[in-house]
Order: structure tokens, then C-alpha cells, then sequence
């Protein structure tokens, strides 16, 4: 089966579904929920109670056949906005760690946790990035130490999106700090359970409707059955490090790369809903006597734009449809996407604001908050840099540092 860019009568009905909602409700909510700089409870209660924010919606996306569910409706929920977007796609991450990681018990029990039901809405929170740890996951000091048949956690997180206020976190912990990130292992912390507290809540530039903030865990202990994947397969893993054999991708990092066609996406989100009120903008306003989009610097700017625009998602779409069919990324497709999409986001948003002008620099127009919310998608989940360097890996075949 090849690469097919066009979207199926069943995904289109999706995107159309997910558009409507995010232009009839969370597009209007934008801006206040920026400035208030809080979790947008009601909105991701709307979601919960039409479907949008539930396991179910977010399972049969995530197996649709061509891999195109979830990028098409990130879209456009980050089309009407990145802030209230994250809010509602946030637990996503922690579910991927669990779906990918977990037994069919731990999945069975714990993910319809994350989600909750539309009357008592709750979230999931994915624990990796640490003070000393950001892109370096091999950096984790975070601990857990085997009692009995418990482990006990103790560690610093950071930058967590819903970090704290989750129902459920997964974290993950170095078991055997001797072999580096090989000696990892992620764990379901359930909630109510005593010594996990949230730490400082960040104030941030962009995505401010997006909860993110330390997670502390001073001696949290977890039942045995709380490890992911369970002790047999980390015992085995451990043992075929410790013999010097390969033990597969190292848990933060497969997360993350299962998951950065799903961030490109919402990056091409936010260069969408930019281009577009750019270019209606240059349709209306007149300079000199003619209507600015008739000068042929707005007319080019608006052309590379558009042309960025749809590059970004056709890499975004052909790493999600490779990922679906279990096509392996040997030129590390997902970075590709995730490092276009995220650069183009910033850049996109930046030529809004100068097409705007004065105007595109105050808060009376959505890009100056379209240009804040860009800029994390250069940074969280691997920033450029790091996307760099791994797509030179996969291309030179070479150590590159």
C-alpha cells in the first residue's frame, strides 16, 4: 500500500464535525481563556458531552485505517485554539504511554481513568522531562526502588502538561541508573495516592489556557501491578542489557515518537488558522487607494504561506500514515514532520503579524496569540535542535553529536 494524501469519506465527516465545534465554541473562548490563564474546565466538558474528549473518540481515531484520524481533528481543534486545544488533547500523551507500554489489564483499567465521563470530567498526565532532563531523557534522576512487592518513587518533574491536577500520571523512573536510559521504567501512579503533589504551576508565553507545572513525588509508593508492561518483560529487558544485547527503545523516547505527527498536526493547526486570517485581512484592507493582498509583497508573502502550510501537513500526514501501517521511520519521518510543522507554525505566524501590521501587534486580533502559542511547538517534545540531530542520525548513518 503506498501513500495516499486524500482522506476518507469517514475522516472527512470527522474533520467536518471537529471544525464545527471548534469554531462554534472554542475559536470565541480563545482570548479570554489565554488571559485567564486557566485550565478551561467547561470547555472540555462541551467536549466530554458530545464525545470529542472521550476514550472512545480518541481510540477510534488513533486505529483509524490510514492513520489520518487523529492528525485531521488536532487540526482543527488547534485551528480554533492551541491553548484550549491542549486542554482537551493533553491526556493523549499519557495514554499513548500506557496503550503502548501497558498490559491489556493496565490499559482496560486505567485509561477510561484518564478520560472520566462527560458529568465528571478528569485527565491524564505523562511525567518524562525533569529540571536537569529535558531533551536529555538519559539524564532522569527520578527513582524507583523496589520494596517488596511496591515501588517507591521520589524525583522532581517538570514541565507537565496537566501536571498535578491529573487523575492519572505516568511516570518514568530510572530502576537501575547504572544503565542509563536502558535502565528506565514508566509506572502508573493512581490518584489520591500520598506524596505525589503538584509543584510550581508555570505562567507561560503561549498555550496559556494549558496547564503545565512540576509534579513532585516524594516517597509515592505504587503496588507492583502499577509498573507498565509489568515485572516480567522489565526483567527481561533488563537482563538483555546487562548481557550487552539491544533492549528496544527506551520508554520516554518511544512515546515520543509515536506522538510527533500528532504535535506536527497541531502545529499546522495554528499556521492555518494564522495564514487564513492573514490573508482575509490583506482581502479587506485598504492602503493607497487598493486593497493590501493587491500589492504584490502581501500577494507573495500570503503564497509562501499557503505553500508552507500544506508542506507541513503533507510531511505530518505521511509520518502518521507510515506510523499507521507499522512502516518504520528510517529517515525519522516523525522528526521531520514534527521539525517542519513547528518552524513553519513560527514562521507563519510571524509573516500574520507583519501583513497585520500595528494592528497584528495588539491583542484586538488573534495572531499576536497565535504567534505566542507557535513558538512551544519548537521546543516541547524535542525542540528543533534535537529533531536535527536525529534525522542526521537516521540519514548519515553517522554518530552525529
Amino acid at each position: 500500500m503506498s501513500f495516499n494524501p486524500d482522506m476518507s469519506d469517514d475522516v472527512r465527516e470527522v474533520r467536518d464535525w471537529v471544525h464545527t465545534f471548534a469554531r462554534d465554541v472554542i475559536r470565541p473562548a480563545g482570548a479570554e481563556w489565554d488571559e485567564r490563564e486557566e485550565t478551561p474546565w467547561p470547555l472540555i466538558q462541551e467536549a466530554a458531552k458530545i464525545g470529542l474528549y472521550s476514550l472512545d473518540f480518541f481510540a477510534r481515531q488513533w486505529f483509524e485505517d490510514s492513520g489520518l484520524g487523529i492528525p485531521v481533528a488536532f487540526e482543527e481543534l488547534f485551528w480554533g485554539d492551541a491553548g484550549i486545544g491542549l486542554s482537551i488533547t493533553g491526556t493523549g500523551l499519557a495514554a499513548a504511554a500506557l496503550a503502548s507500554g501497558g498490559t491489556p489489564e493496565q490499559v482496560g483499567v486505567w485509561l477510561p481513568q484518564m478520560f472520566g465521563t462527560p458529568d465528571d470530567v478528569r485527565l491524564g498526565a505523562f511525567c518524562a522531562s525533569e529540571p536537569d532532563a529535558g531533551s536529555d531523557v538519559g539524564a532522569i534522576r527520578t527513582r524507583a526502588v523496589r520494596d517488596g512487592s511496591d515501588w517507591i518513587l521520589d524525583g522532581v518533574k517538570t514541565w507537565v502538561t496537566n501536571g498535578g491536577i491529573a487523575e492519572v500520571h505516568i511516570v518514568v523512573a530510572s530502576v537501575d541508573p547504572a544503565l542509563g536510559p536502558r535502565g528506565q521504567a514508566s509506572f502508573i501512579v493512581p490518584p489520591g495516592t500520598p506524596g505525589l503533589s503538584m509543584g510550581h504551576k508555570f505562567a507561560k508565553h503561549g498555550i496559556r489556557a494549558s496547564h503545565t507545572a512540576e509534579v513532585v513525588l516524594r516517597e509515592v509508593r505504587v503496588p507492583a501491578d502499577c509498573l507498565l508492561g509489568g515485572p516480567e518483560k522489565l526483567e527481561a529487558r533488563l537482563a538483555r542489557v546487562r548481557s550487552g544485547e539491544r533492549a528496544g527503545e527506551q520508554a520516554a523516547m518511544r512515546t515520543f515518537e509515536a506522538t510527533r505527527p500528532v504535535v506536527a498536526a497541531m502545529a499546522v493547526g495554528i499556521a492555518r488558522a494564522a495564514y487564513e486570517y492573514a490573508r482575509d485581512y490583506a482581502a479587506q484592507r485598504e492602503q493607497f487607494g487598493r486593497r493590501i493582498g493587491e500589492n504584490q509583497a502581501i500577494a507573495f508573502r500570503l503564497a509562501d504561506m499557503a505553500t508552507r502550510v500544506d508542506t507541513a501537513r503533507l510531511l505530518t500526514w505521511r509520518a502518521a500514515w507510515m506510523a499507521r501501517q507499522s512502516r518504520p521511520f528510517h529517515n525519522a519521518e516523525g522528526s521531520m514532520a514534527k521539525l517542519v510543522a513547528g518552524e513553519t507554525a513560527v514562521w507563519v505566524t510571524d509573516h500574520a503579524i507583519q501583513i497585520l501590521g500595528g494592528a497584528g501587534y495588539t491583542r484586538d486580533h488573534p495572531v499576536e496569540r497565535f504567534h505566542r502559542d507557535a513558538k512551544i511547538f519548537t521546543i516541547f517534545e524535542g525542540t528543533s535542535e534535537i529533531q536535527r540531530l536525529i534525522i542526521s542520525r537516521a540519514v548519515t548513518g553517522l554518530p552525529v553529536r
